[in-house]
């Protein structure tokens, strides 16, 4: 149990660097900056990673065991792994995905490369179910969420860890903490659990933390970005959107701020929103480490763009954890072709009725999609413009686009191939080709017991 007298008048500032694999590669530096002022302990997260990173992570170590990890690991670790070290700003990151031990040995590296002596890493280890369960027998698992995976080829089997490995690993007295899969909440719960020294069974803290992370874990989101609807919710400053700060006392009382001298912004809308991203059940949010219930939280105004957040409730979390799982998808194949100018829909119309009778006659029983882009595609599920009814100009900009999910490569190509033919087999005045056939993965979400999993977790310093 923690120390209340010792920890009470502790505060931990945790900033988040990206909410996922493709943010902005910059906005950490203003965090790092804002950071470096704070008085009491301070960390960087990196939230990078999701069921379709962490399978095409797992398909890229199995043609390469030096690889597998994080492929932002460097853009975002580049402008703020000198400045964290000289500034004791310790970060916690899933740059691991498929492969966390070889993540750390590419920072030591980039550590050198930029002149940063001393560094310490550490990993957790052990979410990896393929280690020590057979394939054969997560297939068989009932998929609570996504698509079956029975009879498929299993590519990756990932448990969602909870916070204990990341505070485990930062009692090591490292800079930097590299995990695989945990869940998101857990880069933040985990630097507090290490502060504060709550228990296993601190349920309103442990609550309160996750919150927190849950608030921290998509970056830009809770301080204006996606919330911003222009001329409904305008945002200032979006072409510099700070990103949030996290102030946690030891009772689990948070104050959510923002990078200085940034755009956006941080009010109890923003911070709404946030929290009920994601969030299936308010009163009872499953994690590894507690059971979350905000029906009790409140916001209160805690000064410009700086919101505190209180009343989190925490309950015993489930004897189960959650597994994504990644089978093998077969291969999708895309193609479009532009038509633009006057009749421009009426000759894309025409030469999607062109492809999809060619298709149907030259043997293709995959289902196909194929739709007028800019033509109520994205409500659309292959289903033509003309069969809805709606009225579009017949001038204009329309892209036609085919695709296939199919198991057979020659299938994808041959339905590329088929729009290509009308450059000179179409409608007039077809151009901008492009096509790809891309490798698919299918994830599906499964539970298992805790025990076999949590026995298997491990944590390592990491040398150079």
């Amino acid at each position: 149990m923690r120390d209340l007298e010792a920890t009470a008048v502790k505060t931990v500032f945790i900033g988040s660097g990206a909410g996922f694999a493709g943010d902005r590669r910059d906005a950490g530096i203003a965090v790092v900056e804002t950071l470096q002022r704070c008085d009491g302990p301070r960390y960087l997260i990196f939230e990078v990673m999701g069921e379709r990173t962490l399978a095409i992570a797992q398909r890229i170590r199995m043609r390469n065991p030096e690889l597998g990890y994080s492929p932002y690991l460097e853009p975002y670790l580049h402008g703020v792994l000198a400045a964290c070290q000289e500034h004791g700003v310790r970060i916690v990151a899933n740059f691991g995905n498929a492969n966390p031990l070889a993540a750390a040995k590419r920072v030591h590296e980039l550590a050198a490369e930029l002149g940063v002596s001393g560094l310490r890493i550490a990993v957790v280890l052990g979410d990896d179910l393929l280690a020590f369960i057979p394939a054969e027998e997560i297939a068989a698992l009932p998929a609570i969420e996504g698509v079956s995976i029975a009879g498929k080829e299993i590519v990756a089997a990932n448990a969602y860890l909870g916070a204990r490995p990341v505070a485990q690993a930062l009692a090591l007295d490292v800079d930097v903490v590299l995990v695989g899969r945990t869940t998101d909440a857990a880069l933040v719960l985990g630097p507090l659990i290490h502060e504060f020294d709550w228990g296993a069974e601190d349920w309103d803290c442990l609550a309160a933390g996750t919150l927190a992370g849950h608030l921290l874990e998509c970056g830009g989101q809770v301080t204006g970005g996606y919330f911003c609807d222009p001329g409904f919710k305008d945002v200032p400053g979006m072409d510099n959107l700070g990103f949030p700060i996290a102030e946690i006392d030891a009772g689990g009382t948070t104050v959510i701020g923002k990078a200085h001298n940034t755009g956006g912004l941080v009010t109890r809308a923003t911070v709404t929103e946030q929290i009920l991203y994601e969030m299936h059940d308010p009163g009872a949010y499953l994690t590894p480490d507690v059971t979350l219930d905000i029906s009790g939280v409140t916001l209160e105004d805690a000064g410009t763009d700086r919101i505190r957040v209180v009343g989190a409730r925490g309950k015993p979390p489930p004897g189960t954890l959650k597994v994504s799982v990644s089978a093998d998808g077969g291969w999708l194949g895309e193609a479009e072709m532009i038509y633009a100018g006057p009749n421009a829909l009426a000759r894309a119309r025409m030469a999607a009725d062109i492809v999809r009778n060619r298709c149907r006659r030259n043997g293709v029983t995959e289902p196909l999609r194929i739709e007028i882009v800019g033509a109520g595609a994205v409500f659309d599920n292959n289903i033509s413009q003309r069969q809805r009814g709606i009225n579009m100009p017949m001038d204009g900009e329309f892209r036609l686009r085919a695709a296939v999910r199919t198991h057979n490569k020659e299938v994808a190509q041959y339905v590329n191939d088929e729009v290509l033919s009308l450059f000179c087999s179409g409608p007039a005045g077809g151009g901008g080709y492009r096509c790809s056939i891309t490798g698919q993965v299918n994830t599906a979400s499964v539970v298992v017991p805790r025990g076999p999993v949590e026995a298997q977790t491990r944590v390592e310093e990491v040398d150079r």
